[in-house]
């Protein structure tokens, strides 16, 4: 019998608690979390903080604070146009003034009942929340694992903050490195590979979407850069496994809906490719919201409601993938039937 897949926590316990605060990260220790994936961004002065995105904000209280009223622009982020509030042009001193909230107050009302009781996290923070004592000691000694996300790495470059320097050099500091409950990921490829060369040992997995192009590809190649569903085609996967380029992955992560259909049908094939190739692979992300479900496994007309995520989830865990991404840990693990897994 094959092992359930891991539980990765993405944005901490995010159903539960405003994404990415400290409340967030700790209870999804407390909820069985295997890992906890944090969103890495960076401060004007080099500080690296936990946002899901750079512009924050919906994810906190930036708008009401007037000191801060001229900081509000629009920039062009990996190809997008974005208006709103910058991590990048505010010290990390002045970030942390800031509260934070639910990114998604009309589809999580008990979560945003805890706006404004946190704030901004930084890397350093999270890693001393994993090297506690208790939280070393969970999962059966194993620990908590730490699966972290590089945001945007290639616009970050282009605007003077390095993020394969500054994240290498905070794990490297802090003995992250080369600990092995360390997996780092990113939507582009390139920037895997330069942590790699700055001796971050840790497990590289590459983030696939359903739709578009990597930013790197992009930057590089414009629109003749590969579309995502194309590097999954055999051949072109079977050429990102090899790591012949220089930037070797050890595993892909997919967007479930390149897994299961509006209707509820799940394929195994992608998974199937990547094992054959000796590669993990992971899907994001199991949320039990109608929003969120399959067409064909909602409940209600109600977005807020609790679709048939548990039959959504057995036929993703069907495929065989290695670890789901959720919002609700606890969930997940019940419905696995399995204690925490080791990462």
């Amino acid at each position: 019998m094959s092992r359930a897949p891991i539980v990765i926590a993405h944005r901490g316990a995010s159903g539960h608690r405003p994404e990415h605060g400290a409340d967030a990260y700790r209870l999804a220790v407390e909820l069985g979390a295997d890992a906890i994936e944090p969103d890495i961004v960076a401060t004007l002065d080099g500080v690296l903080v936990l946002r899901h995105e750079n512009e924050i904000s919906g994810t906190t209280d930036v708008a009401d604070h007037t000191e801060f009223a001229d900081r509000r622009t629009t920039k062009e982020v990996d190809g997008a146009a974005v208006t709103g509030w910058f991590t990048e042009d505010f010290t990390w001193a002045e970030l942390s003034t800031l509260r934070i909230r639910e990114r998604l107050p009309k589809l999580r009302p008990a979560s945003a009942a805890h706006d404004g009781e946190g704030r901004i996290q930084r890397l350093g923070d999270l890693l001393d929340l994993l090297d506690a004592d208790d939280v070393r000691s969970a999962r059966g000694g194993a620990g908590v694992g730490l699966v972290a996300e590089i945001k945007h790495a290639t616009y970050f470059e282009s605007i003077g903050l390095p993020l394969d320097e500054l994240v290498a050099a905070e794990l490297t500091a802090s003995g992250w490195a080369t600990d092995p409950r360390l997996t780092v990921e990113s939507f582009e490829r390139t920037v895997l590979g330069k942590l790699r060369a700055r001796g971050v040992t840790g497990r590289s997995v590459y983030l696939l979407e359903s739709s578009g192009a990597a930013a790197d590809l992009v930057a590089r190649s414009g629109s003749a850069a590969p579309q995502y569903l194309e590097q999954l085609e055999p051949a072109a996967l079977a050429e990102l496994a090899s790591g012949a380029d220089g930037a070797r992955i050890d595993g892909i992560s997919l967007d479930k809906k390149m897994l299961i259909d509006a209707a509820g049908v799940a394929d195994p094939a992608l998974v199937a490719r990547g094992h054959a190739l000796g590669l993990d692979v992971f899907t994001w992300t199991v949320r039990p919201e109608n929003s969120f479900v399959s067409k064909a496994l909602r409940s209600s007309s109600h977005k807020a409601d609790f679709g048939h995520w548990q039959t959504e989830l057995a036929r993703l865990v069907g495929t065989g993938v290695d670890g789901v991404f959720a919002d609700y840990p606890e969930l997940v693990r019940v419905a696995l039937a399995e204690e925490p897994a080791a990462l």
